[in-house]
């Protein structure tokens, strides 16, 4: 009975963990591994100079309206097209072509692993300049985040098309926002994947603004990974390892 009991009481307990990974974050990350994340900006080209130029003026000339035409855009996607832009219809077309051409450039490597503590909360655990994200604790239970500041709650999943800042992307979201007689903090985090499906991504805001619309801290992270085993980070042998001893000398 043993030969048959061992196995199947291990296939069981591999089988109860996996059911308790929370599938918002599982699609994305596996438990207790180790995985390759690198910081990201998005690099636009430079041809994109000479048009934000333009609309920056414009946004000078007349700020009522320019505050009210960004109202009517999706956030990180360019605004639609007029003529009180400060471009042609041509121009605009010539900046919607440059913008399809920006790149992801990485900025710093950090690694991520995604682990559970012994209050059935989650972490996603970050090194380097993205350690703020450690800080935060999933709680599968009342599907919400808990940061320093609150409870971020889970808002709108993310469907961006490919005219946004990241690209087409898509994943969950979740938001904390509190309103202050000194100000407002809003601090958001969603996990997600990229359009390919190569690639998973975690995105991070927070920011504080003071009762007199001063920003007083506005800090973002975006982290990609890429997703299943080219992700997973493996040690480098040290030279020599794996190869057999040498024979000894014949005295």
């Amino acid at each position: 009975m043993k030969r048959i009991f061992t196995p199947l009481l291990a296939v069981l307990s591999t089988s109860a963990f996996a059911a308790d990974v929370p599938k918002v974050l599982g699609a994305y990350l596996t438990p207790d591994v180790v995985i390759k994340g690198e910081i990201v900006v998005v690099v636009p080209p430079p041809e994109l100079d000479k048009y934000i130029a333009k609309v920056e003026e414009a946004a000078r000339k007349d700020p009522d309206w320019f505050r009210e035409h960004a109202k009517t855009a999706k956030p990180g996607v360019p605004l639609p097209f007029d003529e009180r832009l400060g471009l042609t219809k041509e121009d605009y077309e010539d900046y919607l072509k440059h913008w399809g051409e920006r790149k992801f450039k990485a900025v710093e490597a950090v690694p991520i692993r995604m682990t559970s503590g012994s209050d059935g909360r989650w972490s996603i655990n970050i090194g380097g300049a993205a350690q703020t994200i450690s800080t935060l604790k999933y709680d599968p239970k009342g599907d919400f985040f808990r940061s320093p500041n609150g409870e971020l709650k889970r808002i709108e999943d993310v469907a961006a098309d490919a005219n946004s800042t990241l690209g087409a992307w898509s994943g969950h979201e979740w938001k904390f926002e509190e309103k202050t007689g000194l100000g407002t903090t809003k601090e958001n985090i969603a996990v997600g994947q990229t359009g390919d499906k190569k690639f998973g991504l975690l995105v991070y805001r927070l920011q504080e603004i003071s009762d007199l619309g001063t920003r007083l801290i506005d800090r973002g992270l975006v982290v990609r990974f890429p997703l299943g085993a080219a992700g997973i980070y493996k040690p480098t042998p040290p030279p020599g390892a794996g190869k057999p001893a040498p024979a000894p000398k014949k005295k």
